[in-house]
């Protein structure tokens, strides 16, 4: 391949070498440096057109693969600007520098306080964060004009408390058809999504007398602190391999005046267990017996792979479970829509600030089509193949260290030597930048060996065993 090769029709040439290094990094990576160059060298001025990635490809004598990967970035990153009919074009400049442009994905939280002396995030192994180069913005594009154009008049200046009924009905028929739950469009809350589903479920049962709520330790942290702030004390319930410990629960349960938990029995965050048949049933009983409420967390649920995803534990007890879920982690969080499936008895105050009407109705034809259910699908065969890629790799570079949770969603945990603290490995990885998160994160209890939560949702294949590479020299 030449040094040196040119748009054709945009005259701007890309030198697709590496600088300052005798290593050559993937032809993707390459073509993505080259692009960022020519924009902030003003080759590309604001506006002007990138060519189209197939032209592009055979310009370059590349794969179209890697223009368009190269593309998804740069547009993720705000570089670049995709719009549906139109061209690729070169997004205005903002004022931020580079380091916190490349940072700014959505995410829980970032390993280290983005600054002028930390890289930007090159492998992206947080959890919860989906793949979002595969973020299907055609088909959303196509669901919102689709939506716009089937709204109703009235239905523009209409109040939907609860969410637009068509929305309600779609993700009803989903909840029925893909988590086998009980589900009654009358009792669908169309949300923000989980955070938001959980601030509103708080908020009611607060003012329903409740004053604790029943944790798994560990477990996502953002929705705890949405409780604490609405007036529920969490109080914390140890995980094992089968779940939640519901012998535990009920002992804290009654020792506290607690009647409502909070769980992921479908995946459980961040250890990845499924909630045991048999604890299912007792965690259902407990509720039955003490008029409690489970509010069911259905987070990575669709993301199963040694066997069908496991059924809505809501479709044992509708009465006494709330389930909520969200596109966050399956589609985007970026496109900040969610849902309630609540128990007929509980209807909370409707929000104050209710999700658009026109993105409720993008949301009813993305499911209604079949998109939704399609990104699932090419979601888990991606998802499939990078885990076995990740897994290999630890094999070779990391032999012995156990590595739990792979059975589902889109993280696993890789359990440290002793002498080896994961917050000296997560602070060392953010100078270098491999974006880590220990699993101290997600728990307080001291007892728990040293561990990395390793997401792999939002990580570049090409740079799987790079990134693993990285990993072991900084464990090492």
């Amino acid at each position: 391949m030449q040094k040196t090769r040119p748009i054709l029709a945009w005259e701007t040439l890309l030198d697709l070498e590496a600088e300052g290094t005798d290593a050559r990094p993937p032809l993707r990576d390459r073509v993505e440096n080259a692009l960022r160059r020519a924009i902030e060298d003003g080759r590309l001025v604001t506006g002007s057109a990138v060519p189209p990635s197939r032209t592009l490809a055979e310009t370059l004598g590349v794969s179209r693969w890697v223009v368009t990967e190269a593309y998804g970035q740069l547009v993720a990153e705000g570089v670049l600007e995709a719009r549906t009919g139109s061209a690729t074009r070169v997004a205005e400049r903002q004022e931020a520098p580079e380091a916190t442009r490349r940072n700014d994905h959505p995410r829980p939280r970032d390993p280290a306080p983005a600054s002028a002396s930390t890289p930007p995030i090159r492998y992206d192994l947080r959890p919860g964060i989906p793949d979002l180069r595969a973020t299907p913005r055609s088909r959303w594009a196509a669901a919102l004009r689709a939506g716009l154009a089937d709204l109703p008049d009235r239905e523009l200046a209409a109040a939907h408390l609860f969410g637009y009924a068509p929305s309600r009905a779609a993700v009803a028929a989903y909840l029925s058809r893909s988590r086998h739950a009980d589900a009654d469009p009358d009792r669908v809350t169309i949300t923000h999504g989980a955070t938001d589903g959980m601030d509103i479920l708080t908020r009611e049962l607060h003012g329903r007398g409740h004053r604790a709520l029943l944790v798994e330790d560990p477990s996502w942290p953002r929705l705890r602190a949405v409780a604490e702030n609405n007036g529920l004390r969490p109080i914390r319930v140890p995980v094992d391999d089968d779940g939640i410990d519901i012998e535990v629960l009920a002992a804290l349960a009654t020792r506290t005046g607690a009647r409502a938990a909070l769980v992921t029995p479908a995946h459980q965050f961040p250890l990845g267990a499924a909630l045991a048949p048999s604890r299912r049933e007792q965690l259902v009983r407990w509720a039955r017996e003490h008029a409690g409420l489970v509010i069911e967390d259905d987070y990575d649920a669709e993301f199963r792979y040694d066997r069908r995803p496991v059924p809505a534990l809501q479709r044992l007890a509708p009465d006494h479970v709330a389930l909520i879920g969200s596109l966050s982690k399956s589609v985007s969080p970026a496109l900040g829509l969610g849902w309630m499936l609540l128990p007929p008895d509980l209807a909370p105050s409707p929000s104050a600030a209710p999700p658009s009407l026109i993105d409720q109705a993008a949301l009813a034809e993305f499911i209604s089509r079949g998109d939704l259910e399609r990104h699932l699908r090419s979601s888990r065969t991606r998802f499939r193949r990078r885990r076995q890629r990740l897994l290999d790799a630890l094999t070779i570079e990391l032999p012995g260290l156990a590595v739990t949770g792979i059975a589902a969603g889109m993280h696993l945990v890789l359990t440290l030597p002793s002498h080896v603290p994961a917050s000296a490995v997560v602070g060392a990885g953010a100078s270098e930048g491999l974006a880590l998160t220990s699993l101290r994160r997600y728990t307080d209890t001291a007892d728990r060996p040293d561990a990395l939560v390793l997401g792999y949702g939002n990580l570049d294949d090409a740079l799987v065993e790079e990134a693993i590479a990285h990993l072991a020299a900084l464990v090492r």
